[in-house]
């Protein structure tokens, strides 16, 4: 096994050999007696540690700790001195040292204690930020494909609203991505660290959801032989989403009531009042309001959840994003299969700009994976997709479409400008009306006729 490099910084060499002496056995050691040196090794190799000296020639150990930290991969860093103060100590933090130790009580037990936990601090925050990195690159507002102005004005509202503490409602047909707009919302906010905890109110029964959400007391009924903590609990400091909210039970209601009110609750069979710093998002694609006039919704819980509500269209009403998304549905699911899929012909992409898609990004997605594992060749052809996304009604529309298309196949791009040019043919060249048509702002239909050359049509 590879030992960590560390780098040993003293101008007393009795000093910095005694150090390596001691530390050889668990660590690769370099030696240096000033700065300048330091400096120079630690631009060459990656080193893990710097283990320095306060007091060096010409610059001093709190420098070089400010200089090492601003490599592209900093060393974990610890400043050594014989003039030891509190006043000292927090400088040396502030230069970015990872520890501080005063030589004269320093003992070399403590010193490899304090080294190893410094690594595994540093070990752990790398994964940390490798993690977050995952996480916004999946659920980051950047990543929710959406071209149209109407989701570019949901991007915009999810953006304000996510680093404050207000309750969210999210509205929206099944399959819109309700949920994947409350996880960007967790994950812009200051909660990020903390838990994103989840639940889906339709599959649970009025009891079960009420144990669920807040815990229960053992003996609270029966099969009840342990306390259980509820999902509240588990969100302590972070966000709880709540599914298809329009599904609870009246006894419920109240108890959201409440903790919206109060953040205060109690356990199922418990009499012990609880508070959960808890930020509450939750999602429908019922008609709430219908839902109160109907006396099967609380209107005042209504209004406590919908401090801000963020509706999402339905794809049928933004067409312009489903070139896009396709195209990054048949990338996904292409390195997921080992398939060499990455284009349309032109019927398979009119085909999916043809279709109503009654469930929305969710049903474009499952028909793009099996286009993807059906696929004959390069290219994702009508015949690809499911019988339900080219039935007759869009075989009919490609049939009367595809005099408009240039022969051959299609990549998105070309497939997009197509659409555009026979939208500017239908509106007489009317760009406002051909831009109503495409589902894009007329600004977007300005910004795409020029990348693509169209600027004279």
């Amino acid at each position: 096994m590879t030992k960590p490099l560390l780098l040993i910084v003293d101008d007393e060499k009795p000093s910095r050999e005694g150090l390596r002496a001691a530390l050889e056995d668990r660590y690769d050691v370099y030696l240096a007696e000033d700065a300048a040196t330091a400096m120079s090794l630690l631009e060459q190799e990656n080193f893990d540690v710097l283990l320095t000296d306060f007091r060096l020639p010409n610059e001093d150990g709190m420098k070089l700790i400010a200089r090492a930290k601003s490599l592209t991969r900093p060393p974990v860093c610890i400043l050594m001195t014989a003039y030891g103060s509190e006043e000292l100590a927090v400088q040396a933090m502030k230069s970015g040292a990872d520890d501080y130790l005063a030589k004269g009580r320093m003992q070399i037990d403590e010193l490899e204690m304090r080294i190893g936990r410094a690594l595994r601090q540093q070990t752990l925050e790398v994964e940390n930020v490798a993690l977050r990195q995952q996480i916004e690159k999946k659920f980051g507002v950047e990543n929710i494909i959406g071209e149209s102005p109407a989701m570019q004005e949901v991007f915009d509202v999810v953006r304000q609203v996510a680093p404050t503490r207000a309750t969210v409602l999210i509205t929206g047909e099944s399959g819109t991505g309700k949920e994947l707009i409350a996880k960007a919302l967790h994950q812009l906010s200051p909660r990020a660290k903390m838990p994103l905890v989840s639940v889906h109110c339709a599959a649970l029964s009025a009891t079960l959801l009420e144990s669920e959400l807040f815990g229960h007391e053992r003996g609270a009924f029966t099969g009840a032989h342990e306390r259980r903590v509820g999902r509240f609990e588990q969100a302590q400091g972070g966000t709880l989403f709540l599914d298809e909210i329009g599904e609870i039970d009246a006894s419920i209601q109240v108890k959201l009531l409440r903790f919206l009110g109060e953040r205060t609750f109690e356990r199922v069979g418990g009499n012990k009042t609880l508070t959960a710093d808890v930020r509450l998002v939750t999602a429908t694609n019922k008609d709430l309001a219908g839902l109160v006039q109907a006396g099967k919704f609380r209107e005042d819980l209504l209004f406590r959840l919908r401090v801000v509500e963020i509706g999402l269209p339905p794809l049928r009403e933004r067409r312009a994003d489903v070139p896009w998304l396709a195209r990054s549905f048949v990338k996904e699911f292409a390195e997921e299969n080992g398939k060499k899929v990455s284009e349309f012909t032109p019927d398979g992409l009119e085909t999916l700009m043809n279709y109503a898609w009654p469930g929305n990004v969710r049903e474009l997605r499952t028909a793009l994976e099996h286009a993807v594992v059906l696929c004959r060749g390069e290219r994702i052809a009508a015949r690809d997709l499911p019988p339900t996304v080219r039935g007759p009604g869009a075989a009919g529309s490609v049939e009367r479409q595809r005099g408009l298309l240039t022969p051959g196949d299609l990549t998105v791009k070309e497939g997009e400008k197509q659409l555009i040019l026979r939208a500017l043919n239908e509106s007489d060249g009317n760009r406002t009306v051909a831009a109503k048509k495409l589902g894009m702002s007329r600004r977007t239909l300005h910004r795409k006729l020029h990348t693509y050359h169209l600027e004279g049509f």
